[in-house]
């Protein structure tokens, strides 16, 4: 699974690195009609036709500055990539724990300990996996199982927590990286002003614009993977619940079982 979100995310980077070429490729032709259209005299009444959002974020793209916007589009889709894996893991691991603690109380019951280990071996998910766990230590005490089972359990919430701390380094990279580009991007728009020998509106302006769009594109990044890393959050801590309440039923079946 991690392979082929790689392959995904080099795909998409490719796909990005055709739409930055394509987009350069347009800059002059649209620079040189945006000129054409200023020297002709326009008519206030006359209603201007809409950008295409696509072609209004390349040129933004563009006047960001391609080098670290490259930087915050690789971080949105390196961390997409990371929150979609770890989303689609979550769900694969969502089931019905109430159903799996019955059919293991049934299976106690009809089958002892070995027919209540095939249920928790063909059932997926961590809930199953600390079930199996207690289960294989069974002979050894009821209290043996319940430590196995808080063990285990603690395994299983770092397997699901896999790829967090990345996800959140890319939250706080992005933003970084924009502030960067800003406090970059004033010091080119100084940098004319020095040269010009003028304080024109145009030049600061100008510098102001190209900086403050490196800044709006990395809080626009973070704001995104915020969203799914909350998400995430959520469903862990939803499975995690079910882990517990299942876990302290399996603990009350085996003790059941145990006193007949």
């Amino acid at each position: 699974m991690k392979k082929f979100f790689m392959v995904l995310t080099a795909l998409a980077v490719l796909a990005l690195s055709a739409n930055i070429a394509s987009a350069q490729e347009q800059q002059a032709p649209e620079a040189a009609a945006v000129e054409n259209v200023a020297a002709e005299e326009v008519n206030p009444f006359d209603v201007k036709s809409e950008v295409p959002l696509n072609q209004a974020l390349k040129t933004k793209f563009i006047e960001g500055g391609a080098g670290f916007m490259s930087l915050i589009i690789l971080c949105l889709i390196i961390g997409l990539a990371l929150a979609i894996e770890r989303i689609l893991y979550l769900s694969f691991s969502k089931i019905n724990a109430k159903a799996l603690v019955a059919k293991v109380e049934e299976a106690l019951a009809k089958g002892g300990i070995e027919a209540a280990k095939d249920v928790c071996r063909n059932t997926r998910g961590p809930v199953a996996s600390i079930f199996y766990q207690g289960l294989l230590r069974y002979d050894q005490g009821v209290d043996v199982v319940e430590k196995t089972v808080v063990s285990y359990g603690s395994v299983q919430m770092s397997n699901m927590e896999n790829g967090l701390s990345w996800i959140s380094l890319f939250i706080a990279l992005a933003p970084s990286l924009g502030f960067l580009g800003t406090v970059i991007g004033m010091i080119q728009a100084f940098d004319a002003i020095q040269a010009a020998g003028d304080i024109s509106p145009n030049v600061v302006a100008g510098g102001m614009k190209v900086a403050l769009i490196t800044t709006v594109g990395g809080l626009i990044v973070a704001m995104i993977l915020q969203v799914f890393y909350n998400y995430i959050l959520a469903k862990i801590d939803s499975i995690t619940i079910d882990m517990e309440d299942s876990s302290i039923c399996l603990i009350d079946a085996l003790t059941k079982f145990n006193n007949k």
